[in-house]
């Protein structure tokens, strides 16, 4: 299998639960983050701030698609991600449950304005 170059084609490459699951979170971000840059980053989908500083990183594994922020704002939403299995800035999401897309898109908006705001840069 060839290393995908755009987000669709990495969408493209996972089936069943796991490619529905990447296509809701590969709309959400384009929903609330328009002007961001898609790209392929350590083989994973990547959106990109204009500045050039990478947002979040979306990846899709064997049982669960994992949302990457900082860990800055991972920490910021700790209370409000009750179940969800936490790393140091991802979110597991798991296959074949409810997308928490008011949650994921509200801290979409937080990493943007951590970077604009307050200059927080990638990991």
């Amino acid at each position: 299998m060839t290393k995908p170059r755009t987000i669709d084609e990495y969408i493209e490459g996972v089936a069943g639960p796991a490619r529905e699951l990447l296509e809701q979170l590969h709309a959400l971000a384009r929903a609330t983050v328009p002007d961001a840059s898609e790209a392929i980053k350590w083989g994973h989908p990547a959106w990109v701030h204009p500045s050039g500083t990478i947002l979040f990183v979306i990846s899709g594994h064997a049982k669960h698609a994992n949302f990457t922020f900082t860990p800055s704002t991972r920490e910021a939403f700790d209370a409000e991600l009750g179940d969800l299995e936490t790393g140091k800035g991802t979110v597991k999401l798991p296959y074949g449950g409810p997308v928490p897309a008011d949650l994921l898109r509200r801290m979409i908006e937080y990493r943007v304005r951590e970077h604009e705001d307050a200059g927080v840069l990638w990991m």
